[in-house]
């Protein structure tokens, strides 16, 4: 096993963070600046879409943000 990747592994039903993307002029999650927190949430995972793919109970606030996640933008609350 490669040390340097964790693999994630969650069920439907468990609470995982959600990583906000530090980038700039990227307004999605609606934080910028020096001191935004780096995840988010936690949010209940809904569905496991394929193997490295969940989809997340989202609010509402977070209309603009795709549902269904990668698990490098996540992790285990």
């Amino acid at each position: 096993m490669d040390k340097s990747q964790r693999p994630l592994e969650s069920e439907v039903g468990d609470f995982v963070m959600l990583k906000v993307s530090p980038m700039k002029g990227v307004k999605f999650f609606g934080k910028k600046g020096k001191l935004v927190p780096r995840y988010i949430g936690p949010f209940m995972i809904i569905e496991r879409v394929v193997a490295v793919s969940y989809r997340l109970e989202l609010p509402d606030t977070l209309k603009n943000v795709h549902d269904v996640l990668h698990v490098s933008m996540l992790r285990k609350h």
